[in-house]
């Protein structure tokens, strides 16, 4: 799931799986093989929760590469007659290759378990693909540092707050979120105006934005040296903070929050599209992402897992999936280049 995670892992090597055993290469009647793309994560356990048991099942060869959603994502652009099959991305690079044409568009009647999606993740099959696992952003805060309650994103405008927040930078996996969230402060759909109004209402928050911040684990440092009381963060991170910073809590505006998704399309020049599509149906299903929940930390988007409340702790499920929205990167994309600009403009100088 999380292109968070995999920021400092290289691209790995092609690495060839067996297939599981004479009596499943008979049943498929062919020497039929699978290549997926993926992220460079906890191998081992992808192996055995997702790999092992989809190959058992269609008794197949599986070869995967992996590698973070960036690297593996330029290295289809510059070969898309690659072997690849079907490639997991974080939802921006899904959103290009889609633009770009580099995936097929999603066949919905060969993936049933899209009906079973929650909504914000149905909202993001158009623009970027089958989405299997997401996150979303919240607020982390200090209240004792604070001095107030923190309930909703408008309190972070407070002037109480004055040089006491930090919010994360344009150019990460949350930035654009955090301008949509900007928007919403002064009411205006950031697709109308094209975020004029979000960095309106960034410039009213900049006295109280003391640091914008490329890693979120940056923010235990903060928060620990009292630079900040309060941040905008993705909820992976709170584990990290929280451990460092026990007097912190992480909540999720009753008002809505974003959500980034990691995705799953099939490689337009696929030499195997019927065995892509059932990998993406597999990978979406009740079965297997409530596998994924507990082995691989990754918040599910079928509406029909139920999780206890241990795994489901600092996930986007339940009643914050649902009221977690979906950012069209196609529209985030074709106006980064100048919000990076604008941004750059009105918070670091």
């Amino acid at each position: 799931m999380k292109n968070w995670k995999m920021t400092t892992l290289s691209l790995a090597v092609l690495t060839l799986l067996t297939a599981c055993g004479n009596t499943d290469s008979d049943k498929a009647g062919v020497d039929e093989e699978l290549v997926v793309s993926t992220f460079a994560l906890s191998e081992d356990v992808i192996d055995r929760d997702i790999f092992q048991p989809f190959k058992k099942d269609k008794g197949i060869e599986l070869v995967y590469e992996v590698g973070n959603s960036s690297e593996r994502f330029t290295k289809l652009q510059n070969n898309p007659n690659s072997t690849i099959d079907v490639i997991e991305l974080s939802q921006a690079n899904a959103a290009t290759g889609m633009e770009e044409g580099l995936f097929e568009p999603l066949d919905k009647t060969k993936i049933t378990n899209l009906a079973n999606l929650v909504d914000g993740a149905k909202d993001a099959v158009e623009t970027s693909g089958a989405p299997y696992t997401m996150n979303s952003i919240g607020i982390i805060y200090n209240k004792e540092a604070a001095g107030m309650e923190i309930n909703e994103w408008s309190d972070l405008w407070d002037p109480s707050l004055a040089g006491k927040i930090s919010i994360p930078d344009i150019t990460t996996t949350f930035g654009p979120a955090m301008l949509h969230v900007a928007s919403d402060f002064k009411g205006v759909d950031i697709t109308s105006d094209n975020g004029e109004a979000a960095f309106e209402a960034l410039t009213e928050l900049k006295p109280n934005i003391t640091k914008t911040y490329t890693k979120s684990s940056d923010l235990a440092n903060l928060f620990q040296s009292g630079e900040i009381v309060a941040a905008v963060v993705g909820d992976f991170a709170y584990p990290i903070i929280s451990e460092a910073n026990p007097d912190v809590a992480y909540l999720v505006p009753e008002s809505g929050t974003y959500a980034n998704f990691n995705t799953l399309n099939v490689v337009a020049n696929s030499k195997n599209k019927k065995l892509a599509y059932e990998f993406i149906n597999w990978k979406l299903s009740q079965e297997l992402q409530t596998t994924t929940a507990k082995s691989l930390n990754e918040a599910p988007t079928n509406k029909d897992v139920e999780l206890n409340d241990e795994v489901a702790a600092n996930k986007t499920y339940g009643g914050i999936a649902k009221r977690a929205k979906a950012i069209d990167y196609t529209f985030v994309n074709s106006h980064l280049e100048k919000w990076i600009t604008t941004w750059n403009k009105t918070l670091n100088q």
